[in-house]
């Protein structure tokens, strides 16, 4: 089968774990036979140094014609004095606009070796395996007016939704829910909030067409509680686009390190942008101590939610698992007893893992 990736390493140390992120994938190729080939374009802090902009249009050009887009990190101290439309991360947030990129996709999943490191009791955040979908080019970071008024002196920002992007939100949410364990948690302010009204009715008429799905509603401060007493509770929560980038951070710190999320963000053909979690250290940039196995498990993310090449997603997962388990690792995850490596190693202890395990023959017959 082949593919066509588009690489946007952004800055940091985004060069360096989607360039480990690389080689696997081209291990998945070779072992499984499939042709994907790969075209790297500026994003962010790096595309306003060398194009004046954080995105520059080859880059949405380029994107568009991908079948799928691993991006590493954006943003840094550097950039951190420029206006806001010319900061790094307006490259983010414009690319998943101009793509409609309007489903984000965070799993959170607690590795056995790594509990130690969570800032969670082991027993409390034993077990825990949740997914956030977040509405992502909706809501208080794209309303009109956002601006200063009165010489400065008051500001103004804009929530606004429509009911078809909430029922699009939704409708994925439902989705991911019914792979999983058919539990649903829609988070919203709706004792305060119009918009979260208009979000609580559509989950209400949206529930009806899956009988099968359980449904809560939460309020965002109490689903804030809940996941530091009991993240364990949680399947899939369903969230606007601020409380989803609020929520998925905090979940993000339960299982011990940032360096082991991934992250997708889809539109409704299966086009994505897989990215991982954590930002762009630039203290530790051109080092080799980046931990690469969060924008590891992107690009399996990446081959299971737009290539549909579920088996293959699986054989990266079950790799990173076997590299734990090992106990080999980066600074950042601080295995008891392991054995620390570059990331440059870590990523290679995953492709050797992945050529080791013989299962093409049953992978093959998946395409027979």
């Amino acid at each position: 089968m082949e593919k066509h990736i588009v690489i946007l390493p952004g800055d940091g140390i985004g060069p360096e774990v989607t360039n480990a992120a690389k080689g696997v994938l081209e291990t998945v190729a070779a072992k499984f036979g499939h042709n994907f080939t790969f075209e790297t374009h500026e994003i962010g802090g790096s595309a306003i140094d060398n194009q004046g902009t954080p995105l520059p249009e080859d880059t949405v050009a380029a994107c568009r014609k991908a079948d799928g887009i691993l991006l590493g990190a954006v943003g840094g101290p550097k950039w951190d004095d420029l206006p806001g439309h010319m900061r790094p991360e307006k490259g983010l947030l414009g690319i998943r606009k101009q793509l409609g990129l309007f489903a984000n996709l965070r799993p959170v999943k607690g590795f056995d070796s790594l509990l130690h490191a969570s800032p969670l009791k082991p027993e409390v955040v034993g077990g825990s395996d949740l997914l956030i979908v977040r509405e992502l080019t909706g809501g208080l970071y794209f309303g009109e007016p956002s601006e200063r008024r009165n010489n400065g002196q008051d500001v103004v920002d804009t929530l606004a939704y429509s009911r078809s992007e909430i029922e699009r939100i939704v409708d994925q949410s439902f989705k991911s829910a019914k792979v999983r364990r058919n539990k649903l948690t829609s988070v919203d302010k709706a004792n305060v909030l119009e918009s979260s009204r208009m979000w609580r009715e559509v989950v209400e008429e949206k529930k009806q067409e899956h009988p099968d799905v359980e449904v809560e509603h939460m309020l965002v401060d109490a689903a804030a509680m809940k996941l530091v007493t009991n993240p364990a509770y949680f399947d899939v929560i369903v969230t606007e686009n601020m409380f989803g980038d609020i929520l998925s951070d905090e979940a993000s710190v339960l299982t011990g390190s940032l360096g082991m999320l991934p992250s997708a963000s889809i539109r409704q053909d299966g086009l994505g942008l897989y990215e991982p979690v954590h930002g762009s250290a630039p203290d530790i940039a051109g080092q080799d101590k980046a931990n690469p196995l969060a924008t590891i498990l992107s690009a399996a993310m990446m081959l299971r939610h737009s290539f549909n090449m579920s088996v293959e997603a699986d054989e990266i997962e079950s790799a990173v698992q076997s590299v734990l388990n090992d106990k080999y690792h980066t600074a950042d995850l601080k295995v008891k007893d392991g054995t620390q490596v570059s990331g440059s190693e870590l990523a290679k202890k995953v492709s050797e893992q992945m050529t080791s395990n013989d299962t093409t023959d049953d992978i093959m017959r998946c395409y027979a």
